[in-house]
C-alpha cells in the first residue's frame, strides 16, 4: 500500500494506476462513426479523466465535458439539445444516465446502452438494447439488459451490428430470389392459359423445379458472409418495409424478364420442328439456368456481380449449383426421370439455348444495377 511504502522508503511515494482502453476499442468506435452510428459516453469519473478516455478513443480531439451538476442546472429543453449534441458526460448519477436514454430516444434515436454496476440498470432496461458485462458485470445489470457479452468487449457489439446488417441482407436476397423466380414460373403458366397456347411445363414439371432449386439455390443464399462495405452505410431506418419500393420493382421486373426468355426458348424449339416434350424439357432447363444466374447476381446487392470473387462464389452457393447441375442432367438424360417427367434429351445446341438465356439474363441485371447506383448518385 502507499502508506507502508511510504514507511519502508522513508518519504512520501505517489501510486498511479492506469486502465487504458483496449486497442481493439478505438477500431470499433471508428467502425461506428463510419456506420452512422454515435457513440457516447457517460460515466461517473472525473471530468478531466473523462476527456482524456474521450480523446484516447477517438471520439473527439478536443471532448466537450458536461458533468451532471451542469444537466441540473438545464431545463428540458436544453437537456434534450445536450443529449444530441454533447458526446462525454461525467460525473453522473443513475438518474442522469436514465434521462439521456430518454432524451435520446424521444429525439428518435435507437439507444444501445452499455454497463455493468447496478446503478446502470435503470438505464440499461429503459434502452431498445441494453447490453451488460458477462465477466465484470453484476448480476442486477446483466438481469435488466438484452444482452450479455460473453467478453467485456466494446468491438463485440460493432461485431453484433455487422452480423446483424449481414443477416438483413441476407434476408433481402433470399426474398429477392425466391420472390421473382417463383412469380415468373406462376406468370408464364398464366399467360399460356389466357393466350391459349400450349403450357411450357407440366404441373409435375414445376414441382420438380421447385423441390431441385428451393432446397438448394435459396437456402444458399443465407450463408453469404458481409458484402464489402457493410459498415460504410448508414443505418437502415426502422420503419423502413422490409420490401421496399428497389425490392418490389426487381421482383416485377425478373418475373417478367423470366416469361419473356421461357417463352422465347419454348416457341422457338417448337418453330424449329421440336416436340412438345423437347421444347418443354428446354423450358425447365431455361428456367433452372435463369435461376442459376440470378442467384450470382443477387448476391451482390450493393454492388456489380462482375468479378472473380463474386463469379467464384462462396462454398455453399458452389455446392448448392453443382447439386442443380447434376439434379437436371438426370431430369433431361436418366430414363427413368424421363418416363416420370415426360423430359427428353436435348442436344449440346439446345442446352447451349438455355445457358445462354441465363446469361443474357445477368447482363440484363448487371446493367440494371449500374444504371440504379448511377442515378442514386445523382
Amino acid at each position: 500500500s502507499p502508506g507502508l511504502l511510504a514507511g519502508r522508503l522513508g518519504r512520501p511515494v505517489l501510486v498511479g494506476l492506469i486502465d487504458p482502453p483496449r486497442a481493439e476499442a478505438r477500431d470499433a468506435i471508428a467502425e461506428c462513426r463510419a456506420a452512422g452510428i454515435r457513440v457516447v459516453m457517460i460515466t461517473g469519473d472525473h471530468a478531466a479523466t473523462a476527456a482524456a478516455i474521450a480523446r484516447d478513443l477517438g471520439l473527439s480531439e478536443r471532448p466537450h465535458v458536461l458533468t451532471g451538476a451542469a444537466l441540473d442546472s438545464l431545463d428540458a429543453a436544453g437537456f434534450a439539445d445536450a443529449a444530441r449534441e454533447v458526446d462525454v458526460f461525467a460525473r453522473t448519477s443513475p438518474e442522469h444516465k436514465l434521462r439521456l436514454v430518454e432524451a435520446l430516444q424521444a429525439a428518435g434515436a435507437i439507444v444501445a446502452m452499455t454497463g455493468d454496476g447496478v446503478n446502470d440498470s435503470p438505464a440499461l432496461k429503459r434502452a431498445d438494447i441494453g447490453v451488460a458485462m458477462g465477466r465484470g458485470g453484476t448480476v442486477a445489470a446483466q438481469e435488466a439488459s438484452a444482452m450479455v457479452l460473453a467478453d467485456d468487449n466494446f468491438a463485440s457489439i460493432v461485431a453484433a451490428v455487422k452480423e446483424g446488417r449481414t443477416v438483413h441482407d441476407n434476408l433481402t436476397k433470399v426474398i429477392g430470389w425466391t420472390l421473382p423466380t417463383n412469380g415468373g414460373e406462376a406468370l408464364a403458366i398464366i399467360a399460356a392459359l389466357l393466350l391459349g397456347v400450349a403450357l411450357p411445363m407440366t404441373p409435375i414439371q414445376i414441382l420438380w423445379i421447385n423441390l431441385a432449386t428451393a432446397v438448394t439455390l435459396g437456402i444458399a443464399l443465407a450463408f453469404e458472409p458481409a458484402e464489402r462495405g457493410v459498415m460504410a452505410r448508414r443505418p437502415r431506418p426502422p420503419a423502413a418495409p422490409l420490401i421496399g419500393r428497389y425490392l418490389a420493382w426487381r421482383i416485377m421486373f425478373v418475373s417478367a424478364l423470366f416469361v419473356v426468355l421461357v417463352f422465347g426458348v419454348f416457341f422457338h424449339l417448337l418453330g424449329s420442328g421440336a416436340d412438345e416434350a423437347t421444347a418443354r424439357t428446354a423450358a425447365v432447363n431455361t428456367i433452372v439456368a435463369l435461376e442459376v444466374f440470378y442467384l450470382f447476381s443477387v448476391r451482390m446487392l450493393h454492388g456489380g456481380s462482375l468479378g472473380w470473387r463474386q463469379a467464384a462464389g462462396t462454398p455453399a452457393v458452389l455446392v448448392a449449383v453443382g447439386l442443380v447441375v447434376l439434379l437436371q442432367l438426370g431430369f433431361t438424360y436418366a430414363p427413368p426421370l424421363q418416363a416420370m417427367f415426360g423430359t427428353a434429351a436435348l442436344t449440346a445446341g439446345e442446352l447451349a439455348l438455355c445457358v445462354g438465356a441465363g446469361v443474357a439474363l445477368f447482363v440484363v441485371m448487371e446493367a440494371e444495377k449500374w444504371l440504379v447506383r448511377r442515378l442514386s448518385r445523382r
